[in-house]
């Protein structure tokens, strides 16, 4: 090992060593690791609408605050993803567009003292307020895109992904990379807004940058890629997906 990866925080030097393709210099500058460079990134398809430009900017990282209030409160009526994920002691789980964190630092508090909980996201502002408020010991976090996970298979023991998957433009696409890079028996836990019967009608507006997801559309890309167990619970707009996968 280098001496620059034996400089890096220990849950992003963990990190690296789950990657498919570490970088041999990897930068960490603004507390997180940037695998996608100042450009983007390039290799897939990327949400130009105004929503997902909004929710990127620093302002829609402090409004976020309210958007993480509603789904608290969400949240306790469906159960913490935590409490079900069954993540095993010492285990790795994953936040696929981790946000600000919080989610992040929960799994890793669930994962015990040798787990790791690892933050992907593509928003530069949200995570750098990611690093400065939840970073840890066994908590870091990746610039990367949910449409091609830089983790190798089977290596996360749980899958989160909180109201992220309708700003992604391929969902499917980030739903397979989810099947791929959780080991066999892995639990995976995913909340979105749902249009329900109306999503078809929302899906022929001009993209605003949005994905609307109607009764059974994650519940059917999730079995078509091996999961099983997959149970769908709605509360008004929202919709949570639970499976185990394999």
């Amino acid at each position: 090992m280098t001496d620059v990866h034996i400089s890096l925080p220990p849950a992003l030097r963990r990190a690296l060593e789950l990657l498919s393709d570490p970088p041999a210099d990897p930068d960490v500058s603004r507390g997180y690791l940037d695998l996608l460079g100042a450009a983007g990134g390039d290799a897939v398809e990327k949400n130009t609408g105004p929503i997902q430009a909004a929710w990127a900017s620093p302002i829609g990282s402090m409004l976020y605050d309210n958007a993480q209030a509603l789904s608290r409160r969400v949240l306790t009526a469906f159960q913490h993803p935590a409490e079900w994920l069954s993540i095993p002691s010492g285990g790795v789980a994953l936040d696929v567009g981790s946000g600000p964190g919080n989610v992040t630092s929960a799994l890793a508090h669930s994962a015990g003292p040798d787990g790791l909980a690892l933050g992907v996201d593509i928003s530069e502002p949200m995570l750098a307020r990611a690093a400065r408020n939840e970073a840890g010991p066994h908590v870091g976090f990746i610039r990367a895109d949910a449409q091609r996970l830089p983790l190798r298979d089977n290596t996360v023991d749980a899958v989160v992904s909180m109201a992220v998957l309708q700003l992604v433009p391929d969902p499917a696409a980030a739903l397979a990379e989810m099947a791929r890079v959780l080991r066999p028996g892995g639990r995976l836990a995913i909340m979105v807004p749902t249009a329900g019967r109306a999503a078809r009608l929302w899906q022929l507006l001009p993209n605003i940058g949005a994905h609307a997801f109607g009764e059974d559309e994650i519940a059917d890309i999730l079995e078509d890629n091996g999961f099983t167990s997959v149970r769908v619970k709605n509360l008004g707009t929202f919709q949570t997906v639970r499976a185990k996968n394999g």
